[in-house]
């Protein structure tokens, strides 16, 4: 049994970065996505075409919903809504407005959200390393956002800030309690229930807001540009609903299944490493020699906040 567990923490957190790293690949596709419809649209179709891939799934577990409990329903909605619909749009409109390197990299600031919601609701216990090695990776991630850092103090504008980086920061937020919520979801419901049941309650949210805004109709829906390019729509939807959307949301709920939310955060952050690959092969918003280092210490301090982690986490399971 103890080696059972062992291997669960082992492989637990690179199963959450598998996922989060497929999630990264996302920028590829909802960059070219924001010229042909509102952000809005977008991530109502994405929640629409994943359902589609996971209504076998969800069928398949629609006997288990009545031995859910009230609590764990309560962390699913909010898990779908702050994650799956609200902070998706933010994303979006992060990617739409700002610096798409920029955008990917400053969400490193989920993992300090993630651990303060993990220690409040769950009581995760930290090492004592955690305090060393977790500041590294957040100033490590803030000199990879920013192109000149010597202009923090100046004036945000001036170091490569703009009204992107502040969307990202919301979407930081919004996922970063989307991550503590994903973990009390998983104590009491089966994985595909949960990640089906998540992108029920994302489309649902996404269904309100767009009729709160007036775009539930046919126009908005599939507006003058996506008609003129209606393959170039479908292709770029399948893909993100795909490869970035349902394969990636069932490896990143059977890692979280297996880790803790505090550990879950920071592994979180591989998708922003891939999605700078993204950003800065296909779309040249290329990266700084001081941004590249960064990068590296990044890495660096992930795979330290896992080892000192997974010191402190098989005395507790």
């Amino acid at each position: 049994m103890h080696t059972r567990k062992t291997r669960s923490v082992t492989y637990g957190p690179w199963l959450v970065g598998l996922g989060a790293a497929l999630w990264g690949t996302e920028s590829a596709w909802r960059i070219p996505l924001n010229e042909l419809f509102d952000a809005k649209v977008i991530v109502f179709w994405e929640h629409v075409s994943i359902l589609v891939m996971f209504l076998p799934i969800l069928i398949s577990q629609l006997g288990e919903i009545p031995k859910v409990h009230a609590r764990t329903w309560g962390f699913l909605i909010f898990s779908g809504f702050a994650g799956s619909a609200v902070g998706t749009l933010f994303f979006t409109l992060a990617l739409k407005y700002g610096n798409p390197t920029v955008v990917n990299v400053i969400l490193n600031i989920q993992p300090v959200i993630s651990t303060i919601g993990a220690f409040l609701l769950f009581g995760d216990r930290l090492a004592g390393r955690f305090f060393v090695y977790a500041p590294i990776a957040i100033v490590a991630g803030v000199f990879v956002s920013v192109t000149h850092p010597t202009q923090i103090g100046v004036s945000f504008e001036r170091a490569g800030l703009n009204i992107g980086t502040g969307y990202a920061l919301i979407c930081a937020l919004f996922w970063g309690l989307s991550t503590v919520a994903g973990r009390g979801v998983m104590v009491d419901m089966s994985l595909r229930l949960a990640s089906s049941m998540r992108i029920v309650i994302g489309l649902v949210c996404m269904t309100l807001i767009l009729l709160a805004y007036g775009k539930l109709n046919g126009a908005a829906l599939w507006p003058e540009a996506a008609q003129a390019h209606p393959i170039k729509a479908i292709v770029l939807l399948f893909f993100l609903a795909s490869i970035s959307g349902g394969i990636p949301l069932l490896i990143y709920f059977k890692g979280l299944h297996l880790t803790r939310a505090s550990t879950a955060g920071y592994f979180e952050m591989l998708q922003t490493l891939a999605a700078v690959c993204i950003t800065w092969g296909f779309f040249h918003a290329s990266l700084h020699p001081h941004q590249v280092f960064a990068a590296i210490v990044l890495i660096a301090a992930v795979a330290m906040v896992h080892h000192v982690q997974q010191q402190v986490e098989p005395q507790t399971t």
